[in-house]
């Protein structure tokens, strides 16, 4: 009996590690403004699964990441855009500021402060898929700007 406790230790550690240590945390960079406050609510409100990846932990605070390897990963309090060339595009009242390279997409809110960003992997996971579903989490911080595009500007000519 004196060997029991230590039984129950030794089991208890192999299924906390069964159950936690599968996958290993994904080592994602901080935004510059990731301790702003109004980052807490978004990453609280964020889906356990997106776009049919599960959520798993991440290095840094204000992060999120989907997928093994990571297929989305979100930062919160990344630099605001300001106005931009890039193509703009609203979804389910949130705009996206989108910059494509090969097959990975960044999506950054627009008009709202802090910025989220979206880093997709566009050969596993549809882009307007994932940003629909984050459209509950990033619009709990209020929009004070939209996308407007050249049509929807006097040009001097």
């Amino acid at each position: 009996m004196k060997f029991f406790p230590a039984a129950v230790s030794a089991g208890t550690l192999v299924l906390a590690a069964v159950l936690t240590g599968c996958i290993p945390a994904a080592d994602v960079e901080a935004a510059p403004d990731a301790a702003n406050p109004d980052c807490a609510p978004v990453m609280v409100a964020l889906p356990e699964n997106l776009a049919g990846a599960d959520q798993r932990e991440t290095t840094s605070q204000a992060t999120s990441a989907w997928g093994s390897p990571a297929e989305i990963i979100v930062r919160c309090g990344v630099p605001v855009p300001g106005p931009t060339t890039d193509a703009c595009a609203t979804v389910n009242g949130v705009d996206w500021v989108l910059r494509e390279e090969g097959n990975l997409w960044t999506a950054t809110t627009y008009g709202r402060d802090p910025a989220v960003e979206v880093l997709i992997d566009t050969e596993k996971v549809a882009s307007s898929t994932v940003l629909v579903e984050l459209e509950n989490a990033v619009s709990r911080i209020d929009q004070t700007r939209e996308c407007v595009s050249t049509n929807d500007v006097d040009l001097p000519g």
